[in-house]
């Protein structure tokens, strides 16, 4: 049993965690060619994903020089990998040969409002009974609500004014209340093993026996085809991508985006970016890239016999009955790698739209310029590390010149790659909003890093380039029968007050030791990504979270038994983001604890 030794540098992990084009330390070449000597029969890789699949060479079919193929060999691999991640499971499959073996996500655990907000939803009871009633009773609940979630922060994680009307503050102030409600999250961690089928997966590969496919996905978003787990996982046929059912679901993704819009500025956005990650449109068959044909005004056009994809069509003005969308899509690499067949369909039927006789208020593709973009060929992740711990104005500008170096890679009608960072930068400038979709249930935007460095990366990056802040969208599409579009503020409120400050959630992570601690300081640390990077998280969502971490006896007495390093790391944390001004307490009782040095 060993660790996986540092490919590179310890303070550079995250940058060169993905980069295909940095060699891996002596050191790390040591190790693999020591194994290769021990006269193994098989090497089992426990927690996704490692670096040895991430290493140099060729993406698919590799040979003996690349780095991968070069340091195992004909080592078999047998790598258990949690079953919604088929992406990186691939990336597994592709590098190392690797037999991914599919794992169950954590149990879900149903949220409940929290206990700062019950008054609130008492006097939304309340509401909804007097309403249409007595109207000199409903008037005063009206102001009762609304003093209500000023106090506790809610009209501030809505962005409502005192001049919003009555009609739309008690309506979106129950609409939150209602998704805290909704909401589940993960109780504690998995562990492996412990799901019917997942341990005979692995023993009959080690025994050399076949160990049948299954398809990969979430159990939780109605994939119930990927149980029993324990079986060597598959994805998508990426020229079937998007499917017919994927199309149509993209098409309410795109009309709740409209719709949430329009809510807001009271018009249709003519400019969009959109954040594509591969993982995501292998386990939707491509409910996203779908979402952004439709916004276009475009359908894919599918082989009768095989179900493939062998282009698009165009949706005449007169069904759309709307303006066009000016799209820019924003892939990840693995997207990139993956899918190349969508990027150039893509740009193709932007080419078509701009030889369309319509106005350029309705067809803004009449502007012919790159809308695919990415990181370099060869390079994947953000490379932010150094920028996320920087909370300083020059950090947060590195952060955002940091997304678009890691974006400026425009790919083509042929699938050619070339740098266009000019043109990226007038699509950044140009955009009214930017959106992400979240298709997972059992997963947040504060559980990963990657959450605040696409998104908030985005915003940096506009705030680089000097423009004015755009609206920041994510949606939810965890219940596919009702996708929500949320500005970004509004879901890092609800995550707060639905898991991250919920006390059953971290009780959860205490019933797994070391690594338990070792999340709940990570969800800080995400939480501060995204208030370093955007500017616009609320005081009052960090002293939840303080309250819910160092506020309790027990769960601190937890993390110095069982992981002082986290607690040191949660200690710093609030206290870098008190000194960098990101955090401005509202509590005495926080702020004498601060003071104090806890």
């Amino acid at each position: 049993m060993a660790l996986q030794p540092e490919r590179g540098e310890v303070q550079a992990r995250d940058a060169e965690y993905h980069d295909l084009a940095r060699t891996p330390r002596h050191g790390y070449v040591a190790f693999y060619l020591w194994l290769r000597t021990q006269g193994l029969h098989a090497l089992i890789h426990i927690g996704a994903h490692g670096t040895l699949e991430w290493l140099p060479g060729k993406a698919v079919a590799l040979s003996g020089t690349c780095w991968p193929e070069a340091l195992t060999g004909a080592l078999p691999v047998l790598y258990p990998f949690i079953v919604n991640d088929p992406g990186e499971a691939a990336q597994a499959k592709r590098r190392i040969g690797a037999l991914t073996l599919g794992h169950m996500p954590p149990p879900m655990a149903a949220s409940a409002v929290p206990q700062g907000l019950t008054r609130l939803e008492q006097l939304l009871d309340e509401y909804s009974t007097a309403d249409g009633l007595d109207p000199a009773r409903r008037d005063r609940l009206i102001a009762a609500v609304r003093a209500e979630a000023q106090a506790a922060g809610v009209e501030e994680d809505l962005g409502l004014g005192p001049d919003a009307s009555p009609a739309e503050a008690i309506t979106r102030i129950d609409r939150f209340v209602c998704d805290i409600k909704e909401s589940q999250y993960g109780d504690g961690l998995h562990i492996y093993g412990q799901a019917p089928g997942e341990m005979a997966g692995l023993l009959a590969a080690i025994s050399a026996r076949h160990v049948p496919p299954g398809p990969s996905g979430s159990p939780y978003r109605g994939r119930h085809d990927v149980l029993p787990t324990g079986r060597n996982l598959y994805a998508v046929d990426p020229r079937a991508v998007p499917t017919r059912a994927a199309f149509a679901q993209g098409v309410k993704l795109a009309e709740e985006l409209i719709r949430r819009h329009l809510q807001d500025q009271g018009d249709y956005p003519r400019s969009l970016v959109l954040d594509l990650w591969g993982s995501a449109t292998m386990r939707t068959a491509g409910e996203e890239f779908a979402m952004a044909l439709h916004l276009a005004g475009l359908a894919p056009r599918w082989d009768d016999g095989s179900e493939r994809v062998s282009g698009f069509e165009i949706t005449p003005l007169a069904l759309l009955r709307r303006p066009r969308i000016d799209v820019t899509l924003r892939v990840s690499g693995l997207f990139r790698d993956v899918f190349p067949g969508l990027a150039q369909l893509f740009e193709a039927a932007a080419g078509a739209l701009a030889l369309r006789e319509e106005s350029a208020e309705d067809n803004p593709y009449q502007a012919r310029s790159p809308r695919v973009f990415g990181p370099k060929p060869g390079l994947y992740g953000m490379a932010m590390t150094g920028a996320l711990e920087d909370y300083s104005p020059e950090g947060r500008a590195a952060a955002g010149e940091a997304w678009l170096k890691a974006s400026e890679w425009a790919i083509d009608a042929q699938g050619a790659s070339h740098p266009a960072r000019a043109a990226l930068e007038e699509r950044v400038r140009a955009a009214d909003g930017f959106a992400h979709v979240q298709d997972l249930a059992e997963t947040d935007l504060l559980l990963a890093a990657d959450y605040a460095a696409h998104e908030g990366g985005f915003a940096a990056a506009v705030a680089h380039l000097g423009g004015d802040a755009p609206a920041l969208y994510h949606l939810d599409a965890t219940r596919p029968d009702a996708p929500r579009a949320r500005l970004l503020n509004e879901e890092i409120a609800r995550v707060i007050r639905a898991r991250a400050a919920n006390p059953d959630w971290a009780s959860g992570m205490m019933r797994h030791g070391f690594r338990g601690g070792a999340e709940i300081a990570a969800t800080l640390d995400h939480l501060a990504a995204f208030a370093h990077l955007t500017r616009a998280v609320p005081a009052h969502l960090i002293d939840l979270y303080h309250e819910a971490t160092l506020g309790r006896d027990d769960l601190v007495a937890f993390l110095a038994a069982e992981n002082p390093q986290a607690l040191a790391a949660l200690q710093a944390r609030f206290r870098a983001l008190m000194e960098a001004g990101l955090w401005v307490t509202r509590r005495n009782s926080i702020a004498a604890m601060m003071e104090a040095g806890a």
